[in-house]
């Protein structure tokens, strides 16, 4: 960067080069931002992360404004790993841009070739087998590449379990109807309902049979083409609309939930049931 101190004026005008520029003064060790100097891409992962639920958490409220708000937040993140690399001369913004537009345009041989794609689901399985040759061809001369092999450990637990039971499921590994699902549901609940009931409690065992049931629950959201992240987020917010129902109810006659009894809540819960 230059030797004076960056000014407002001083920075492009074209919205991205912009950015970049932001960016690559945060960065700079003269006269940047002594937080941003300190980063790193470990310590900048989990804001990226955080930002990316955000942009979901928008598109979930449908509120548009936020949604353009979240976006840049997240577009920000983008550009700060990759002045990171830059600087450590690994890779710039424009090859990340290069390389996805390139990898977009390979993957839809129906839009930029010749190819016939009839339907989103015919898309999608032309999709994971176009990836699947990808992940091959860069194992290619050294270990096979296992099928779970590249589903990032950093996913939400639920959607990381989606994504493993869908890659087994493209070898052959899965269930064709939902009963069998079920049963190991209950299969899986008899087991832990079988170390609860154990004259002590091994928590270690407790949390694997509890793993299980979450894991047999995600496998049966699949198979019901319901995505498990999106249903608990909905749960989750119908629980705390009804909470706040009760809250309000009690509320009205002076009282917090710590003073009420549960069976009062509960009768709260059944009538915030018939409003929402």
């Amino acid at each position: 960067m230059g030797s004076e101190r960056p000014t407002a004026e001083s920075l492009p005008r074209e919205p991205m080069a912009r950015l970049l520029a932001v960016m690559a003064w945060l960065r700079d060790r003269r006269h940047g931002c002594p937080w941003d100097i300190y980063q790193t891409f470990r310590t900048i992962a989990p804001y990226t992360i955080e930002e990316a639920y955000e942009v979901a958490d928008a598109i979930e409220r449908n509120d548009l404004p936020a949604l353009k708000e979240e976006l840049g937040d997240l577009l920000l993140q983008v550009v700060y790993h990759a002045q990171m690399a830059q600087e450590a001369g690994a890779f710039c913004f424009t090859e990340v841009a290069a390389a996805i537009a390139d990898k977009m345009v390979d993957r839809h041989p129906h839009v930029f070739g010749d190819a016939r794609v009839a339907t989103a689901e015919a898309q999608t399985i032309s999709w994971e087998a176009r990836k699947a040759a990808e992940r091959a061809a860069k194992g290619a001369g050294a270990v096979p590449a296992g099928t779970l092999d590249g589903v990032a450990r950093a996913l939400p637990a639920l959607l990381r379990a989606e994504k493993i039971q869908k890659r087994a499921a493209r070898v052959g590994f899965d269930w064709q109807q939902t009963g069998p699902v079920i049963d190991k549901i209950e299969e899986e609940l008899g087991e832990l309902r079988a170390e609860l009931a154990a004259a002590e409690i091994d928590r270690v065992r407790l949390a694997d049979e509890l793993g299980d049931v979450l894991f047999a629950v995600a496998n049966l959201a699949r198979h019901c083409k319901v995505d498990p992240e999106a249903a608990l987020r909905a749960t989750n917010d119908k629980f705390e609309r009804r909470f706040h129902h009760i809250e309000r109810r009690l509320a009205e006659a002076g009282r917090l939930p710590v003073d009420a009894t549960l069976e009062e809540m509960e009768a709260l819960w059944q009538e915030a049931k018939t409003q929402a």
